[in-house]
Formats: C-alpha cells, structure tokens, sequence
C-alpha cells in the first residue's frame, strides 16, 4: 500500500477531487484580468476531466469509450496549461497548490493514455 492510500483509487472520485481541489484554488487566486480569465477556463477543462469519464464508463462501445477517455486526456492536459499561466501572486500556499494541481494534471493525462493504449 505504502503512499497510495493518500490518493483514491476510484478515478471517478480522484477527478471528482481534482475538479474540487481546482475551483478552491482560483477562489483564493488575486483578482487580475488573466487570472479572471483563465481561471474560467481551468474551471471548465478541470470539471471536464471526470465529466467526460464519467460518460466513457456508461459508453455503449469501445470506440466510444476509448474517445470519451482521449477527450479527458485532452481535458487534463488543458488544465495543465491553464494552471502554468495563472499567476498566484505573492501567496506561498496557493503557488504549491497551483505546482500539486500541475502534477495532478500530468498524472491524470498519463492513466488516461494508459487506457487509451490498451483499450485500441
């Protein structure tokens, strides 16, 4: 087990958490026009991450499945930039939650291209 308890393993749950721990994150963010900005998008590509796997996880086929589960790679990877362009300011807490929610980003793109790999 070891450091894996920290993290769920039910990848509904851990998008779900990322969507969360995401619109958290940009409540506490300085009010600046790019931050605004965005922060809009992040928001929307965050919450698109589990939105699109849930619907992957009720698909009829595997065709459908693999592109439900690409577009949350696609979805994951956006978040990613959003978050590299989002300036926190001065605030120390918010800037190692912007660098925990990149690396959340990078691992969710890689289970989802692991999936993909082996689902085509």
């Amino acid at each position: 087990m070891g450091m894996e308890t920290a993290r769920p393993f039910d990848l509904e749950e851990r998008t779900f958490l990322f969507a969360k721990r995401v619109r958290s994150f940009v409540k506490r963010l300085p009010r600046t026009v790019g931050n605004v900005e965005d922060g809009k998008q992040l928001v929307r590509s965050s919450g698109s991450v589990g939105a699109n796997y849930i619907e992957a996880n009720e698909s009829l086929s595997r065709k459908d499945f693999v592109l439900r589960v690409k577009i949350s790679r696609k979805e994951a990877k956006e978040s990613g930039y959003w978050l590299r362009l989002i300036d926190p300011g001065e605030d120390q807490v918010a800037e190692l939650e912007r660098q925990a929610l990149i690396q959340e980003s990078a691992e969710l793109m890689k289970i989802f291209g692991a999936m993909v790999r082996k689902s085509e």
